[in-house]
């Protein structure tokens, strides 16, 4: 039965089309997300897109995978995800194997990621990710390092120290707050974790009402803790907490490392139930497009869900979709090249010897492509230069004869007649 209903121009809701120009902005962010990764020691490592849903259950539960998953059944009948995150499958993947892994263990990858929530700036549906993580030492120096490789990252996109800060916070430290200098019980606690993580959308009077009517007459205690300055006026309202000793170590070494933009926010929360120490995330300082771009910290818990001993672990995840508002918003995005070198043109008849030049070009490493239309001389160059390919090369009878050639430079408007073994070189030395 043929159906007649009319097919959708679009792509699915919250998902992108990927046009040449496109894809070369995109193949640009991955190439300096692999290269500073690398330049770090880390190697990169890949899984399926596909894993059984418990495996998002028990890390992030029932509610999420219903809700922000794409889950179903297979004709086997296993209730399968398509992933939303990567961090559960590294932290599977070091579990099966970390009788045989050398630590620490540095890896990355740049997973396609699926989620299903409502498409809004710098979220969609779909989207890839920079994961980066660091296994087996519970060191200040890994947290660093792992701040380090994202603010590498940063500085090779181009960003001034200015356009961007780390907001870092522990998770240590919240507990104390919460359950030791407050006395809240658990379910105060993550209530109040909750509320705290909203506290920068919210208007002061707004947040301050919201808290407390949740923790009545302790508001007070909290918001004088939350509106500190700096780590040592923390340190002087909370003198006992392990958290904030672990946050003032990671401090001094990234000032050591010359990262001078932290800042330190006691409003970050990043997983209630999965970060258990130091953590952070990044912000962009513009007006035009103030908000976080990504974040990451340690968790020491993620491998034991597994029921083997602990790893521990840092690490962060990077979407390509905040950091292409990033460039965009900061005037860095590239201007996309072509990887088309050459262009070869003919005259009428002329169509095989012209394929016969392009195989020799591209035999000698010269990206290469022919025009296959029959259209006039005049309107194939036209088109080189619509698709901005540098050089032309026409063939014709006189160029076949004489063995020399009119080379067209389209950038400068220039025109060079080279012999034809000396075609690739005059391209070389010109682009």
């Amino acid at each position: 039965m043929i159906n007649n209903k009319k097919l959708s121009l679009e792509p699915y809701k919250g998902t992108r089309d990927f046009y040449p120009e496109d894809q070369f902005v995109q193949n640009y962010i991955f190439s300096v997300w692999r290269k500073v990764a690398e330049s770090f020691g880390y190697l990169e490592y890949g899984a399926s897109i596909l894993e059984e849903t418990d495996l998002y259950r028990a890390k992030t539960g029932e509610e999420i995978v219903n809700e922000q998953t794409y889950s179903f059944t297979d004709r086997g009948g296993r209730d399968v995800t398509i992933r939303p995150e990567m961090t559960p499958t590294i932290a599977r993947m070091v579990a099966q194997k970390r009788k045989e892994l050398v630590f620490p263990l540095r890896w990355y990858s740049i997973p396609n990621l699926f989620r299903y929530e409502r498409p809004q700036r710098g979220r969609l549906r779909e989207h890839w990710q920079l994961n980066v993580d660091l296994f087996g030492a519970d060191s200040a120096e890994a947290d660093a390092e792992i701040i380090n490789v994202a603010h590498s990252i940063m500085k090779a996109f181009g960003a001034s120290g200015e356009s961007f800060e780390i907001r870092v916070n522990n998770r240590r430290l919240t507990d104390h707050l919460l359950k030791e200098h407050l006395k809240l019980d658990k379910d105060e606690a993550h209530k109040a974790s909750k509320l705290i993580d909203r506290m920068h959308k919210m208007k002061d009077t707004e947040f301050t009402a919201a808290m407390t009517s949740l923790i009545a007459g302790k508001t007070k205690m909290l918001m004088d803790i939350l509106y500190v300055k700096s780590l040592d006026e923390l340190g002087k309202k909370i003198p006992d907490s392990q958290g904030a000793k672990e946050l003032d170590e990671l401090m001094l070494k990234l000032e050591a490392l010359g990262i001078k933009n932290t800042v330190y926010d006691p409003a970050l929360m990043r997983g209630f139930d999965y970060y258990t120490g130091n953590v952070f995330e990044i912000y962009d300082t513009s007006p035009a497009n103030n908000r976080a771009l990504f974040g990451g910290g340690r968790y020491d818990d993620l491998v034991g869900i597994f029921g083997v001993e602990k790893v521990p672990g840092v690490g962060f995840g990077m979407g390509d979709v905040t950091m292409r508002d990033f460039l965009e918003t900061h005037g860095l995005l590239p201007t996309p090249q072509p990887t088309v070198e050459a262009f070869v043109g003919h005259l009428e008849g002329y169509i095989g010897e012209a394929s016969k030049l392009a195989a020799e070009l591209r035999g000698q490493g010269v990206n290469t492509a022919v025009d296959f239309t029959d259209r006039k001389v005049s309107a194939q160059v036209k088109a080189a230069d619509k698709q901005n390919i540098p050089f032309v090369v026409v063939v014709g009878e006189e160029e076949i004869k004489s063995g020399q050639f009119k080379v067209k430079d389209l950038k400068n408007s220039k025109e060079q007649t080279v012999s034809r073994a000396g075609i690739t070189n005059f391209i070389k030395k010109l682009k």
